[in-house]
């Protein structure tokens, strides 16, 4: 008589590292000031700075992270910076 086979277990799950969710201000470089808030319901994300009150608010989609909002807001201040160094 033979013995049955074993089936082999799936590898486990790799852990998936959590993204921030607070981040530096460009303007007042407060570490930690800026909140992210993702609004599914009106498909709109917004960055807004505790300490200056600065804002910035963007669409988003179905797979937007917070990272992704202030990302953007990061970038539309350097293309702003750019236009304003090239316009002088």
């Amino acid at each position: 008589m033979g013995k049955r086979k074993s089936r082999a277990k799936p590898p486990p799950k790799k852990r998936m590292d959590k993204l921030d969710t607070v981040f530096s201000c460009p303007f007042c470089n407060h570490g930690n000031s800026v909140e992210c808030r993702i609004d599914m319901k009106n498909l709109i994300g917004e960055a807004l700075c505790g300490i200056c009150q600065e804002s910035f608010s963007t669409t988003i989609t179905a797979l937007t992270e917070a990272i992704d909002i202030y990302s953007e807001w990061i970038d539309e201040c350097e293309r702003v910076n750019n236009l304003e160094d090239d316009g002088a």
